[in-house]
């Protein structure tokens, strides 16, 4: 098989080259206080789609630094009891997609929560200044300030903050919290999972924003990771600050934050992925200290990968029991 990487026996023992930040642990605590101090203000607005068996609306929240941010809720139209809940995180610089690709997972009893990323393709806020989107170049937001003000620090926390939200739901059973996602996804699964040790079961499928140093000395800064070639040309062009700047993206990289994650986890890799190189993903992935499971598809790269919605199906089924 050809490598785009490491060995599958290398990769299984690789830990990782982007640096940890010395106060990483308390920059989290100090985020997650921001984030506890701030009142969500839930909004729930029937959306004009509706289907026999599922209410679907419009959920809002306000984020840290006073972003109202934007997710697609489902649940099923009869309900016995509290149900298991599953939320949703899209790629980079796409949206939650449409109310209809999540009524099969409303159909066998969960709550649905997709959310919409700040300022990306969907509904959510960017408080930046403007309304709509601002798409790209979120990795190095706020990379030239104080790490507080790192974009993905804040995008984090939404997806901790719209679990907070959901199992305060009465209809949601506080035990059965399961995430997933694919690349950025991926990433904010395991971000979720690490910010909210109540999420039960996660599914990763090749995570993003993982060991920036890694992607970077494999020359790889390119599709998704392009805007760190771009900061450098424009900010660093002589990389005096190299080092400094790394460190600081150590913040927002989710192999640190791996080893938070309490749920049980099941992440797919595919090894001739190039946008999220196999290494990256393994870094994060063995730092998970929590019951995992990996897939690997030796054939495939960042694409669609066959088997694996059975496989993520199966993985999520025992939550639905007594749904």
């Amino acid at each position: 098989m050809p490598l785009v990487d490491l060995p599958l026996a290398e990769l299984e023992r690789y830990s990782g080259r982007n640096p940890k930040p010395a106060d990483f642990d308390a920059y989290w605590e100090r985020a997650l206080t921001e984030m506890r101090n701030t009142d969500p203000r839930v909004e729930l607005v029937p959306a004009r789609f509706q289907a026999p068996f599922a209410e679907c609306f419009h959920l809002y929240f306000t984020g840290v630094r006073g972003a109202r941010v934007h997710a697609k809720l489902l649940r099923p139209r009869v309900r016995r009891g509290r149900h298991p809940a599953l939320l949703e995180f899209h790629g980079y610089t796409n949206d939650s997609g449409d109310f209809a690709t999540k009524l099969s997972w409303v159909a066998a009893g969960f709550v649905v929560a997709s959310l919409d990323c700040r300022g990306q393709g969907g509904l959510s806020e960017d408080v930046g200044g403007v309304r709509g989107t601002t798409q790209n170049g979120h990795i190095v937001r706020g990379l030239l300030d104080e790490p507080d003000q790192l974009l993905f620090r804040q995008i984090f926390l939404d997806t901790a903050e719209l679990a907070r939200v959901v199992l305060d739901l009465p209809e949601v059973d506080p035990e059965r919290l399961a995430a997933h996602g694919a690349s950025q996804g991926g990433a904010l699964t395991l971000a979720c999972a690490a910010l909210e040790p109540r999420v039960k079961r996660l599914a990763p499928v090749y995570p993003f924003l993982s060991d920036y140093q890694r992607v970077w000395e494999m020359d790889l800064a390119k599709d998704s990771y392009r805007e760190l070639q771009t900061f450098f040309r424009h900010h660093d062009p002589t990389h005096e600050r190299e080092a400094e700047l790394f460190n600081k993206l150590g913040y927002i990289d989710v192999q640190h934050l791996a080893p938070r994650i309490r749920g049980e986890v099941l992440m797919a890799i595919g090894l001739m992925d190039t946008v999220c190189p196999p290494s990256s993903q393994f870094a994060a992935y063995n730092r998970i200290t929590a019951k995992k499971s990996r897939v690997v598809y030796p054939d495939f790269a960042h694409e669609n990968l066959p088997g694996w919605a059975d496989r993520e199906w199966a993985f999520f089924a025992p939550l639905c029991d007594g749904a």
